[in-house]
């Protein structure tokens, strides 16, 4: 029947190389013409923030930031930015040091220049987030976008393994949701199974060796392209089941997104054969045995054995790296509890996107938590999609 798609692009500089940061950092800033940089970077990411703009004369450094960006540290910083008159942003963090940036500039249009040091990907998306009386807020808007992104593989080399692993996982979470997201499509989807291609590949050397800046670049190259992909798709069932989590009950944001991940995939893989197959693919799990391709097999009516289904490959293939990674399995460990469930269902059900893959229903979103509160292993189930 051939292709029928709408793609839009983000304009965005992308500059990558390890140990070039201070450089082009100041590169961009002279491009964009700016004197008055507000520096944003968490009190124990000050070293690497100073590092990364070495030879730039900051008008104002910025140390209050807070997870999932709560209104009121926005107003704050909104309100010193305009107190020292500053014409660029500079953040230089992982996602809630990025998020606060994207704060400012939604209401000033101040240039961002982000140099990340986790593999978040807030950096290339123009999606900002807010929250304000437990409710996390997002939307979409062309000046949050960073007019520049600095990589440099340096920066994350002295990032922890467990918070490189869950921030990886929340990368690899972007690629999954868009998959199937509300505006998914054959460039965003490519795009998305490269980029979990490299992370899968990237968190195993992280976690093998914490020190291999091979493994650290190919981590800033997958969330950068899922990332992207996820800028272009929209927002899948995953991210507004974390933001429901993350902004009414105060979660952790990437150790949220890498505990969840597992089983918002087992929902929805069954109903997407074709994907579930592709992305088992790229998590380095191919089908094998006499069906080498059960999603094709699928399509023809053919019969295909449970463990060979590829919503089992991609399950397991998921649940291969988790192990590997040493990843966070179980919501209570963050401070969840069984008695947020029915408010966070009900959170969840007002805001799921209506092209998910599967119907999302009370039922299997109450459960989808109940065994993601413990660790149970995901449980692949047939299910009608929509």
């Amino acid at each position: 029947m051939g292709m029928s798609f709408t793609h839009e692009t983000l304009g965005q500089r992308v500059l990558f190389g390890a140990g070039a940061a201070a450089g082009h950092v100041a590169a961009e800033l002279e491009r964009l013409g700016a004197v008055r940089p507000m520096v944003i970077a968490a009190a124990p990411e000050r070293p690497l923030a100073e590092a990364a703009t070495a030879g730039v004369e900051a008008a104002l450094w910025w140390e209050e930031v807070v997870q999932h960006v709560p209104v009121e540290v926005a107003d704050r910083a909104r309100t010193a930015a305009a107190e020292h008159d500053i014409d660029a942003l500079i953040s230089v963090g992982g996602g809630s040091t990025t998020g606060l940036a994207k704060a400012i500039a939604l209401t000033t249009g101040l240039p961002i220049i982000a140099v990340p040091t986790t593999y978040a990907g807030s950096e290339a998306t123009n999606v900002w987030g807010l929250t304000e009386d437990r409710t996390k807020t997002t939307g979409v808007d062309d000046r949050v976008l960073p007019a520049a992104v600095v990589y440099d593989a340096h920066l994350s080399a002295t990032l922890p393994v467990g918070l490189s692993v869950a921030s990886g996982l929340n990368g690899l979470a972007h690629c999954i949701d868009s998959l199937w997201a509300p505006r998914a499509d054959p460039i965003n989807q490519a795009m998305a199974l490269e980029g979990a291609r490299a992370l899968n590949l990237a968190l195993r050397g992280i976690a093998a060796d914490p020190g291999d800046l091979t493994a650290r670049e190919q981590a800033l190259y997958g969330c950068y392209l899922a990332a992207v992909a996820f800028a272009s798709a929209g927002s899948g069932l995953h991210h507004k089941i974390c933001h429901v989590l993350g902004g009414t009950f105060e979660l952790p944001h990437a150790q949220t997104h890498a505990t969840v991940l597992p089983y918002v995939l087992a929902l929805n893989a069954p109903a997407v054969p074709d994907l579930a197959g592709r992305l088992a693919a790229a998590l380095g799990h191919p089908a094998g045995g006499e069906q080498e391709d059960p999603a094709t097999a699928m399509l023809h009516g053919l019969p295909v054995a449970e463990g060979n289904h590829p919503a089992a490959l991609a399950v397991t293939a998921l649940g291969g790296l988790h192990r590997a990674v040493g990843a966070p399995s179980r919501l209570d460990e963050h401070g969840f509890t069984a008695a947020g469930i029915p408010e966070a269902t009900h959170r969840i059900l007002a805001t799921a996107p209506a092209s998910n893959p599967v119907a999302v229903t009370e039922d299997n979103i109450t459960g989808l938590l109940t065994a993601a509160l413990t660790g149970t292993t995901p449980a692949i189930e047939p299910l009608i999609s929509r």
